[in-house]
């Protein structure tokens, strides 16, 4: 499954968000963006959130950006 994702670095918690399109999420964590920690922490935030490990989540576009496309094998 593919999921696009909004991500709001540096932020006071770590959340989720389902926004009103299917599979659109606005994740917050509170890592900065920095040689790649925050995408490290959304992969966390997400496996937990999907219950699966943290292996089964792949960053597919926006390394850099911060709107991302990952696919989740559940």
């Amino acid at each position: 499954m593919r999921i696009k994702v909004r991500v709001i670095a540096g932020a006071r918690t770590n959340e989720i968000l389902e926004l009103d399109e299917p599979h659109h999420y606005k994740v917050k964590v509170t890592t900065v963006p920095e040689k790649g920690k925050a995408n490290t922490a959304v992969m966390k935030t997400l496996a937990k959130h999907f219950q699966v490990s943290a292996s089964k989540i792949r960053l597919i576009k926006g390394e850099t950006a911060s709107d991302k496309i990952f696919e989740i094998i559940l």
